[in-house]
């Protein structure tokens, strides 16, 4: 199918280098004139819808990241609150009873699972003097730990994520109290996968993740393998400089393993911990590629439907050119043909002109030699009949050349307009004279019906001349394979002369009909018409006030008509000639 289209299409395209090279210029016009506007709209519906839309994605992770705080945020300051309560509601002596504290342990664990795994009091000193959990450290002391430090300053602490001694990633929680003057802390352990637990639930798709890190960039949530970015995370990798800043901040970054990621920064624990949250450029804008797509396969369909119909239209309208040239070329050589004709005819009527001149003197010294027969001797001669009978056939052949040329001066003349009182009797009469030869030649009959005594009408002899000998001469030509009757007739009808010319042709085509009467059109073998007769017929006839008509009919033949009035009701034009058709038509050679 493919092969055959292109084909087909380079069929189409013209052979011409000419037309070839237009036709290549009006389908670049007819492509780039609509596609680079449409482009270039799309390009920026598409810039500004690819803003908004980034803007909204950004929007959407700030507030994931925002609700993922709140939730660490909830869950370290509801931890603390817990270990802050149980140091009100119960006293250091207490504490200090391990049993107690196991007890204490053992509730903790209960309501809220595996999150608290051990609890110890420290005195004032820095030692622990009480301690319920997996390993045993009584009288460890913490006095020079930076978490120790931070409780005895401010109250409470949250530590930062370490090992201790049993190699296990917590942080603690600690409050301080006072008791008999003297201050006290109550510490408790969070094992690290209750945050991790918290930190998890921020994902989102496949790539989305969260993970916590301390101003220094050391993780306090997931593990190593799992969240780092390909290079160690860092506060400057993140775009992170202040302490304590409070707003959100996105960032896109390339890892060491090559991927494009977003960064969603924001501040935990006072800025002393970051919440990052972190997922491929890709999947998180996956919606605005896909949009992309469409709206690339929608201009490149959109592109493909203006190509085609641009090519279709440059063929159209090559293809009209290239026969307007044609037209115009025909046009040209028929004018030439035209003017030859024209220097055709001045050169008969010169040698018309040449020609009367010698048969006059013919005709004349004929004359003389007959007078001089009567007075000299010759009258007795025994070939004297045979003398005057030869002069006689001088005089009258001499005489019809004369009247042949003086006929053909006639019509090689320049027209003259000048009205007059034409006889078209008389004026047929002449014309079937000039064109009988012709009609013997192609064994062609003259039938003539020509009303005595027609009125003469106001006209130029000249041009009624020129319109009855073209309609006579294509009489002849439509019948010169064949034969047949050319009939003539000319009759007074009401207040009009109607003349018809009728042929035994093969008729005019239905379809070129109602284009007989244009300029320039024939059907005639190239060269052999002009296309200018029935044209310059109808306006000579329509000058003088008539109607000329046509009826055809297939195989038998065709008949024009004209109807010239009497009156001087004259000068009447009409753009569109009317036809008058009686049946179907098939083939006819017109001037």
């Amino acid at each position: 199918m493919l092969n055959s289209l292109l084909k087909r299409f380079k069929k189409s395209v013209p052979t011409d280098n000419y037309y070839r090279s237009l036709m290549k210029s009006m389908f670049l016009i007819g492509v780039v004139v609509p596609l680079m506007p449409m482009v270039l709209v799309s390009g920026i519906i598409l810039y500004q819808f690819q803003v908004s839309y980034k803007k909204e994605v950004q929007t959407h992770l700030k507030e994931v990241v925002q609700k993922g705080k709140k939730s660490i945020d909830h869950f370290l300051k509801e931890k603390l609150a817990d270990i802050s309560i149980l140091a009100d509601t119960f006293s250091f002596e207490q504490f200090s009873d391990e049993s107690f504290l196991e007890e204490i342990l053992k509730n903790l664990q209960a309501n809220y699972g595996p999150v608290f795994s051990d609890l110890g009091v420290i005195n004032g000193e820095g030692f622990q003097v009480g301690y319920a959990g997996p390993i045993k450290s009584a009288k460890t002391r913490y006095s020079e730990a930076d978490w120790y430090h931070e409780v005895m300053n401010t109250g409470h602490v949250i530590s930062d994520v370490s090992s201790g001694l049993r190699n296990i990633p917590h942080f603690n929680l600690a409050v301080r109290k006072d008791w008999m003057g003297k201050h006290w802390v109550l510490r408790a352990i969070i094992d690290r996968e209750a945050l991790n637990r918290v930190v998890d639930g921020i994902g989102a798709g496949k790539t989305g993740a969260a993970f916590i890190i301390n101003r220094d960039g050391e993780y306090q949530t997931g593990t190593l393998h799992s969240i780092h970015p390909g290079k160690e995370t860092s506060m400057d990798f993140l775009g992170i400089n202040e302490k304590g800043k409070s707003e959100t901040s996105i960032v896109q970054r390339t890892n060491g393993s090559g991927n494009k990621n977003i960064y969603v920064t924001t501040f935990l624990k006072e800025g002393d911990w970051v919440l990052v949250y972190h997922q491929r450029v890709s999947e998180a804008f996956s919606g605005l590629r896909k949009i992309k797509t469409v709206a690339l396969a929608v201009i490149l369909m959109v592109s493909l439907l203006i190509g085609a119909n641009a090519l279709s239209l440059s063929k159209k309208m090559v293809r009209r050119i290239e026969q307007a040239d044609k037209e115009k070329q025909k046009l040209n050589e028929q004018m030439f043909q035209t003017g030859k004709l024209a220097s055709i005819g001045e050169l008969a009527a010169g040698i018309a002109h040449e020609i009367n001149n010698p048969v006059a003197i013919m005709v004349e010294e004929a004359g003389w030699i007959d007078d001089l027969l009567e007075e000299e001797e010759f009258h007795e001669g025994k070939n004297l009949n045979e003398f005057r009978r030869a002069l006689q056939q001088i005089q009258i052949q001499g005489k019809r050349c004369k009247e042949i040329t003086h006929k053909l001066l006639s019509f090689a003349r320049k027209t003259d307009h000048k009205v007059q009182e034409v006889h078209i009797d008389k004026l047929i009469e002449d014309i079937i004279a000039i064109s009988e030869k012709r009609a013997k030649y192609q064994w062609i009959s003259i039938h003539t019906d020509i009303q005595k005594d027609l009125p003469s009408i106001e006209a130029s002899e000249n041009e009624l001349q020129q319109v009855l000998l073209n309609l006579i001469n294509n009489a002849l030509d439509a019948m010169e394979k064949k034969g047949g009757t050319l009939s003539i007739s000319a009759q007074l009808k009401k207040d009009n002369i109607v003349i018809d010319i009728s042929d035994e042709g093969p008729g005019i085509p239905e379809d070129i009909i109602s284009r007989i009467f244009d300029p320039f059109f024939t059907t005639k073998p190239f060269g052999k018409g002009t296309g200018l007769g029935l044209s310059i017929s109808y306006g000579i006839v329509k000058k003088l006030g008539g109607e000329i008509s046509v009826e055809s009919v297939t195989d038998v033949g065709s008949k024009f008509r004209i109807m010239i009035p009497l009156s001087k009701d004259k000068g009447k034009d009409v753009k569109n000639p009317p036809t008058n058709l009686d049946s179907h038509v098939s083939t006819g050679n017109l001037i």
